[in-house]
């Protein structure tokens, strides 16, 4: 589970956290901008602003809160392949006809094309924190597990079985987590990447690497010609529910009285051919759940046990816990406790995933973005 502390602790009493909870749960909830359940924050998007990268993007939510992302990459070589050159050597006995000695050489390549996660390297930086402590440290996991979930993006840094790219993303977030930023840098690095260009290959084979000097020239990681529309890199949303409701984006103050939060990854399935307009197909790459800063506010007192209000105190501090615990009374905010129904789990992940919702939306305003 991840930890919640990377938002600013929302100071609200029982009483206005108890009626934010009850707004939430109307059906159709109402909520405190005045958006729809499935409606996404406005946004400012930008991409290649910071020069000497070979990607950037720059992404600002409505509410102030931005994040910059720049992309750099560069040769590496690569850590030789026993198993692969135990099988060449193989390949070369005069038992094996020609036939076989193709098809095993197609193998090897095959499996020397695969990539490595250490080919990937994220680091991320909040106002205020370390870059050892627990939300960096998640966040960046976060994002570069989306990113290697299938092990395709790793293929497109391979140049040769001796070298390949290494890229290394630097994930900054320029103004203090006024909600939860996992969205905004999962947005703003889905932006990078699909600006981001390495040069032209000119060697050839095994050679060592000889690129084209002319950036007009260079192509993009992740390529949007109309006839190879095949990749895309991922996108991470923040979904919560309060009952029954599920709620896109949500804000710091509504994820003081979540009841359930998800961090959910998905991309899409590559798409071949000149199918361009073609429905998007949705995959799910990962889900993480949120520790909400809900569990960490104070419960309401209701009347039964309030002097104030004539009801009967309490003998000890630990008998009044408890008594405030398992009394439920409406319009008495108590912390949610204990863990999500495997059903709910279940029906925020088809939310998301759900053809014409909330992530299509996102990610068809992510490829309007120009990319210069």
């Amino acid at each position: 589970m991840a930890p919640s502390s990377a938002t600013q602790q929302v100071l609200l009493s029982p009483a206005e956290l108890s009626y934010l909870h009850t707004s939430l749960s109307l059906t159709p909830p109402i909520r405190p901008d005045g958006r729809a359940s499935t409606q996404f924050r406005p946004l400012i998007a930008e991409t290649n602003i910071l020069p000497g990268t070979n990607g950037s993007a720059r992404i600002c939510f409505a509410d102030g809160t931005e994040a910059v992302v720049g992309i750099k990459a560069e040769v590496e070589k690569s850590r030789p392949s026993y198993s692969t050159a135990s099988n060449i050597e193989t390949s070369g006995n005069g038992d094996s006809n020609e036939e076989d000695e193709d098809t095993r050489m197609r193998e090897n390549e095959a499996e020397a094309k695969q990539g490595r996660n250490e080919w990937v390297e994220v680091c991320v930086e909040i106002p205020g924190f370390r870059d050892d402590d627990s939300m960096p440290v998640f966040l960046g996991a976060m994002l570069n597990e989306a990113l290697l979930a299938d092990g395709a993006f790793t293929e497109r840094l391979w140049i040769n079985r001796r070298f390949h790219w290494k890229l290394y993303l630097d994930i900054l977030l320029l103004s203090q987590p006024l909600s939860y930023p996992l969205p905004l840098l999962s947005l703003t690095t889905h932006l990078a990447l699909l600006s981001t260009r390495l040069p032209k290959l000119k060697s050839e084979m095994d050679e060592d690497p000889m690129f084209d000097d002319d950036w007009d020239a260079s192509v993009f990681l992740f390529s949007r010609e109309s006839d190879a529309y095949t990749l895309r890199p991922p996108v991470t949303l923040l979904v919560m529910a309060v009952k029954d409701n599920i709620i896109f984006d949500p804000s710091k103050e509504e994820l003081a009285v979540a009841e359930v939060v998800l961090a959910v990854s998905m991309a899409e399935r590559p798409r071949s051919g000149k199918k361009v307009e073609a429905e998007r197909d949705l995959r799910l790459l990962a889900v993480r759940t949120i520790d909400p800063p809900s569990r960490l506010t104070h419960p309401g007192v209701p009347n039964a046990i309030n002097t104030a209000t004539g009801g009967a105190a309490a003998g000890t501090t630990e008998q009044a816990a408890s008594r405030r615990e398992v009394t439920q009374e409406e319009g008495v905010w108590q912390p949610p406790r204990g863990g999500a129904k495997r059903k709910l789990i279940a029906g925020m992940i088809r939310k998301v995933l759900e053809k014409g919702g909330v992530a299509e939306e996102v990610l068809d305003g992510l490829d309007a973005v120009e990319l210069g």
